[in-house]
């Protein structure tokens, strides 16, 4: 990904007066847009498209509205057939590439559904990188700019009832989320043992996993922090015996979490509530912490406080378990993607490095005491939830709209690209309060992968 500082903008100043009328006259007869009819529409759509992409590395066929088919790219066609169709149901899309100052009004045009995908949807997100770095001179602008007007002006004749309606939020129904996510709803990475592990065994791995780093005992007090629908506090009350309290700031996550954990009977020994993290009270009192997909919506301003509450919530000889997204560069600067993700999905996400991280949790006292990557589980965990939501399509469309559902579609398969690319990396932080006495963990990690957590080794 490139930085928008560093690509010029596709489209004039806003101060031009092309296309306005001249002084005491009317429009030049080639920028007179009110004859303009469907057939110069397809020229137009082809000129720009051509420029536009006639580099891009690879081979890449498109469709207009009226089904012409065109092959651009610097790869023939019979040297490798084309892994994707990109099909272009309104002219309108093209025009807003060039008109438009938004890098993601491509990305709109897909969520609305005037550009659609058929094929490898994976690898027709590669286009992000081509426009992301297109440079246009100024002679360039000009140039596409009648075309460009000519194609908007044929816009309104292919309405879209969605055009108006791209919301994203992470308060959609429960319905819509449990129709790709694993049975117990995990909503973050899982950890696989092999690439063909199912979905559900290897959420259940990863639930197994914190709780085996954080050496959970029976009797002890453990808090999640960001809950979700309750998975992991359920496993850890169940299979390892703690006292667990989570907290969410979902309405619609607190009442499932509190559907599930009477189901299992465990309302004496696990609780949740609606809380933001900075208003829990108290000093000491619990004996490990975990936060898992949480903090990347902390803000990188906030996370001494955060912190800082986590230290002051735990146990002098306390673990705390931070699992959560990192960034390959320092800081959260601007570029399509991060434009994206601050867009419609979290507004206020942000990532650093996991070396930045870490030392904030240092200077915030926290003794690290073990760091994984979970990176190639998060971009395989990421596939199967794509997947999935694409089988149930239809399903989804009797929770959210069309374009929400592309939108989720198209955020997920990008995150996974992201993820297998090395842009963004995923990570657990295993820490305790530092003290001047030794940290009570085991000396080897053969705790996490032993057949009984409890005989072999944990309580010793």
């Amino acid at each position: 990904m490139s930085d928008s500082t560093q690509s010029e903008r596709l489209a004039p100043s806003s101060g031009s007066a092309m296309g306005q009328a001249p002084a005491g006259g009317a429009l030049p007869h080639e920028f007179d847009l009110s004859t303009f009819s469907p057939d110069r529409g397809l020229a137009a759509a082809a000129s720009l498209l051509k420029r536009l992409f006639g580099k891009f590395e690879g081979n890449l066929a498109m469709q207009l509205w009226n089904g012409d088919p065109l092959r651009l790219g610097s790869v023939a066609p019979h040297e490798a057939p084309p892994p994707f169709t990109l099909v272009i149901r309104n002219p309108g899309a093209i025009a807003a590439m060039v008109l438009g100052f938004d890098r993601l009004r491509f990305a709109e045009a897909y969520f609305r559904g005037d550009v659609d995908i058929e094929g490898d949807f994976f690898a027709a997100l590669g286009l992000k990188d081509h426009l992301d770095a297109i440079k246009l001179s100024w002679r360039d602008r000009l140039a596409v700019l009648l075309p460009a007007l000519r194609l908007q002006a044929l816009k309104k004749a292919w309405p879209n009832e969605n055009r108006d309606a791209i919301h994203f939020h992470y308060d959609v129904s429960n319905a819509f989320y449990a129709l790709w996510l694993d049975p117990a709803m995990v909503y973050s990475c899982a950890y696989f043992e092999t690439p063909d592990t199912d979905l559900a065994s290897a959420q259940f791995a990863k639930l197994d996993h914190i709780c085996r780093k954080l050496v959970l005992r029976p009797g002890e007090r453990f808090l999640d922090i960001g809950c979700g629908w309750g998975a992991l506090l359920i496993h850890a009350a169940s299979h390892f015996g703690v006292v667990a309290h989570g907290v969410t700031l979902s309405h619609e996550q607190l009442a499932l979490t509190r559907e599930r954990i009477a189901r299992v009977g465990l309302q004496d020994r696990v609780t949740v509530e609606l809380q933001d993290y900075r208003d829990l009270q108290g000093e000491s009192l619990y004996d490990k912490v975990a936060s898992v997909g949480m903090f990347e919506h902390v803000g990188l301003k906030n996370l001494p406080l955060y912190f800082a509450t986590v230290r002051r919530l735990l146990k002098p000889q306390g673990l705390f378990l931070n699992h959560g997204i990192t960034h390959d560069v320092e800081g959260w600067n601007n570029t399509l993607s991060t434009e994206f993700i601050n867009r419609y999905i979290f507004p206020d996400g942000q990532l650093d490095t996991v070396s930045n991280i870490l030392r904030g949790m240092e200077r915030s006292g926290f003794e690290i005491a073990d760091v994984e990557s979970l990176r190639p589980h998060y971009a395989l965990t990421l596939r199967r939830w794509v997947d999935s939501l694409e089988r149930h399509h239809d399903d989804a469309l009797e929770h959210v709209e069309e374009s929400t559902y592309r939108c989720w579609r198209l955020y997920m398969a990008a995150c996974a690209l992201e993820f297998e690319s090395g842009e963004i990396g995923v990570y657990q932080l295993l820490a305790s309060k530092r003290t001047s006495a030794l940290p009570v963990l085991p000396l080897t990690r053969g705790h996490l992968y032993c057949s009984d957590p409890i005989l072999e080794g944990i309580a010793s």
